[in-house]
């Protein structure tokens, strides 16, 4: 049996009905390619393997859980990738309408979901177990305390829903904190209606200094933004996605 490493941050769901609970959130279509990352020990590979997708892709960094599961599942052997998903560059992240799912190491969570919205012209879904309270900041809506970068950005491209929540116990060994399952369905958005770029550095850089208004936050970005904007006396967690399109561009209209 694999051994959880702290290092990696892996807790090892045991409880097969989440499992197949969780594999039951992703799309019913045949004609998907379905990357997981870090099956670790194969509680939902046991069910992802049953499903007739076009292409099944876990993606491993543990080399013992990669050895384990190409044992216990031998016709994983040619697709199953001994890599780190945040750096890989795999032919499989350049095709089309990608499935997403997996137990998501908490400790690198965020960094996850921030290489799934680089690659979200090709992102489907996701289906995805997360520390509760990353869950909860993900799907928060504007106002919220929670509401965060995280929350702006996926929002901007995709639709969250908190499914339902997993206690300690499920997992060995229990994480010290809550966990939930979240979704994430693209939306129609394409392209935002201003400047990419700048909406992601004006999201990061208000949030960054959330206790202070816009216009002091943006200070670093442009020293003078005038008083004719009323959103410049608000605080970022006022502000929903569209909002944040319309202080993009005014900033981008003073640069």
């Amino acid at each position: 049996m694999v051994q959880p490493k702290k290092y990696l941050g892996q807790h090892f769901l045991t409880d097969p009905a989440i499992a197949e609970r969780i594999v039951e959130l992703l799309p019913a279509e045949k004609e998907m390619t379905v990357i997981e990352i870090g099956p670790g020990t194969g509680v939902l590979t046991n069910f992802l393997v049953q499903k007739p997708f076009k292409k099944y892709v876990p993606v491993e960094i543990d080399g013992e859980s990669v050895a384990y599961l190409r044992n216990k599942y031998p016709q994983l052997r040619d697709s199953l990738l001994h890599a780190d998903f945040l750096k890989m560059d795999d032919p499989v992240l350049r095709e089309s309408s990608l499935h997403i799912i997996g137990n998501f190491p908490y400790n690198i969570s965020s960094q996850i979901l921030f290489r799934i919205l680089a690659h979200r012209d090709r992102v489907d879904s996701v289906v995805c177990m997360l520390q509760k309270e990353v869950a909860d900041r993900i799907a928060a809506p504007p106002g919220s305390k929670t509401y965060g970068i995280l929350s702006v950005l996926l929002q901007a491209f995709y639709e969250p829903r908190y499914r339902f929540s997993v206690n300690p116990g499920s997992f060995f060994p229990p994480p010290k904190v809550k966990s939930a399952v979240l979704t994430l369905t693209r939306n129609d958005t394409t392209k935002l209606d201003c400047d990419e770029a700048l909406f992601f550095r004006v999201v990061k850089t208000t949030f960054n200094q959330r206790r202070k208004t816009i216009r002091n936050s943006l200070r670093t970005i442009l020293l003078t933004l005038g008083d004719e904007n009323e959103l410049l006396s608000m605080r970022p967690e006022q502000l929903g996605v569209g909002e944040f399109i319309e202080l993009t561009n005014f900033v981008s209209s003073r640069m």
